[in-house]
């Protein structure tokens, strides 16, 4: 029995095939990279689709023979005999038809497929460098529109070469009834295609601003809903929704620019190929009138022109497709040419053994190894540049157990130190999954790290438990459960060092007094910074760090702060006055041991 066999279907892992490197010097070559990652595919699809286009021709060459040397000549026989051959010409025409859609279907999925991997492959290598280049809008128009567009102009290969063969061999054939008509064909057809070419070039020109304020519009969607909490307490929810509906009735009449210049090419596409097949055979029944050419060769004529169109419907869709395969291609390789900000040096340094001090020496701040420590800033962003560098989220000059965290192994650092803030991305899923982070945690691990983040109450309350369904970012709970679950998360992952950034901003004060206490116990003996201004987490740290200005001005607990920094302890007891730090120390102690 194979591996995962046992499993439903939908949840079996496909074993990981690697997409090989992608040539992203420009998009003409990622996308003849593409080709050549499936050449032996390309070659069958190309065959496959110059023999069924060459094919079309044989039933309009048959019936030609059947007309002059049956009909006309008044032999059954013959005319029998032309006629089994236009029935296993069109049978053959199906069989290579069916061969040519499904070897290019087969080359589109795995190029769509294979840029799938190479671009979830970078945003993996990126990780925290991705949110800072590429909006939320740019990689769902990534996902949704350009990676089928270049899946797309792929097809070139199969009946784009294949129409260049008819083409050519229908040229023969109509050599072979009149130099005249093959003249105004071969000339004609590619007329046909030039006379779309400039309505082509403003579609596309169209499309490319279509397309970029169309990202643009989804990243303010996706900020206005990420940020609807807040905008509802601030009374800016009505303002911002009247700026997103301005810029969609803006993108609304692009949108309809685009529609008008599409319809303007599919109408002259389907109308100039009628036109052209009516023009031919006026002449060609001009021509067999007169006797230049038999009744049987106009026929023929008349199905050449006709088998014609399809290869010229693909030179207009092959003149429409690789603009916009080039253009979805360079967003492609905009993304996998990106560099992540931190990476691994030539020969990086094992990191320490056991515990070890890190310090951040642009900070001031040290966090001692096996305590619980606070840093306490009034400029959240501040904090923020400190755990990330303590994190290795930025190159710097922070050091673990004296050593560069730039210097060491950057897998180590990530297995080791983790920084877990309220943006950390939670996927939809089974809670049991949303909160893991291996697959072997035991029942009686989850419930323990559960009730140190005081999560049980949202387990008991969803009907499957742990098997439950949570929404991707979890949106089908409220802030404070949100909050939990990403708590459990980073507990769960049970670092050496754990970095937090207000873990408990959304919880009640009751709650957040048995979260803090509860950490406390679960992280004994192992460092942990919480940066937060809120009391009841401060008294319970080893250590607290006031940072001003992006340095620590003042290290001690809770309560040497609060009598010795006026500017600490208006922060963290919002205003309170001068005289009364020691009661109100006094109050939460008394409130958080109850």
């Amino acid at each position: 029995m194979t591996e995962g066999s046992d499993l439903p279907t939908h949840e079996r892992r496909v074993p990981y095939t690697d997409p090989g490197t992608p040539d992203v010097r420009s998009p003409a070559r990622y996308l003849w990279w593409l080709v050549v990652m499936q050449r032996g595919r390309i070659l069958l699809g190309s065959l496959w689709g110059s023999l069924w286009m060459c094919a079309l021709m044989l039933p309009p060459y048959f019936m030609a023979q059947a007309i002059d040397d049956g009909l006309e000549q008044r032999d059954t026989d013959t005319l029998l005999l032309w006629v089994v051959a236009i029935l296993v010409a069109g049978a053959a025409i199906a069989c290579l038809g069916i061969l040519r859609h499904r070897t290019m279907t087969l080359i589109r999925t795995d190029a769509a497929y294979r840029t799938a991997q190479v671009v979830v492959r970078q945003v993996t290598r990126l990780g925290a460098t991705l949110p800072k280049r590429v909006s939320v809008g740019e990689l769902t128009h990534l996902q949704a529109g350009d990676m089928g567009r270049i899946a797309q102009t792929l097809t070139i290969t199969g009946p784009g070469v294949g129409a260049v063969i008819a083409y050519s061999a229908t040229a023969v054939l109509l050599f072979t009834i009149s130099a005249v008509l093959a003249g105004v064909v071969l000339l004609g057809v590619p007329l046909l295609a030039l006379a779309v070419g400039p309505l082509l070039e403003k579609l596309h020109g169209a499309e490319g601003t279509y397309r970029e304020r169309q990202g643009e519009l989804t990243a303010r969607a996706g900020d206005i809903v990420s940020g609807l909490g807040v905008l509802c307490g601030i009374g800016g929810k009505a303002v911002f929704g009247k700026r997103y509906r301005e810029r969609s009735q803006a993108l609304l009449t692009d949108g309809y620019r685009v529609a008008s210049f599409t319809s303007w090419v599919q109408a002259i596409g389907a109308c100039l190929p009628v036109i052209f097949l009516a023009a031919v055979t006026w002449i060609s029944a001009r021509m067999a009138a007169a006797g230049t050419i038999t009744v049987g060769e106009m026929v023929a004529v008349y199905g050449y022109v006709a088998a014609l169109l399809v290869p010229v419907t693909f030179f207009i869709e092959g003149a429409d497709d690789l603009p916009r395969g080039l253009v979805a291609a360079r967003r492609v390789i905009d993304i996998l040419a990106l560099d992540p900000e931190v990476e691994d040096g030539e020969s990086p340094m094992a990191a320490p053994a056991g515990p070890a001090a890190l310090h951040d020496p642009h900070s001031g701040l040290t966090l001692e190894p096996g305590r619980m420590s606070a840093l306490v800033s009034a400029r959240l962003d501040e904090a923020r540049a400190v755990v990330d560098r303590l994190g290795r989220y930025t190159d710097s000059d922070a050091t673990w157990g004296g050593t560069r965290l730039s210097d060491l192994e950057l897998t180590e650092v990530r297995r080791r130190i983790l920084v877990a803030d309220n943006d950390a991305y939670l996927f939809a899923g089974a809670v049991r999954s949303v909160v893991s982070v291996r697959d072997d945690h035991t029942a009686d691990e989850l419930d323990r790290v559960l009730r140190t983040a005081v999560a049980e109450d949202i387990v008991e309350a969803l009907p499957d438990g742990l098997d439950s369904r949570i929404d991707a970012q979890a949106r089908n709970v409220s802030g404070g459960q949100r909050q939990r679950l990403r708590l459990v998360r980073a507990v769960l992952t049970d670092p050496d060092v754990l970095l937090l950034v207000e873990p408990t901003s959304a919880l009640d004060a009751h709650t957040e007094a048995t979260v803090a206490q509860r950490v406390l116990t679960a992280r004994q003996g192992r460092t942990t910074l919480m940066v937060t201004t809120s009391p009841l987490i401060l008294d319970r740290a080893a250590q607290v760090s006031y940072l001003v200005d992006g340095e620590v001005v003042a290290v001690g607990t809770h309560g040497d702060l609060l009598v010795s920094h006026p500017g600490y302890r208006d922060l963290v007891l919002r205003g309170a006055a001068e005289s009364e730090p020691s009661a109100h120390a006094s109050a939460l102690q008394e409130g958080t041991s109850r």
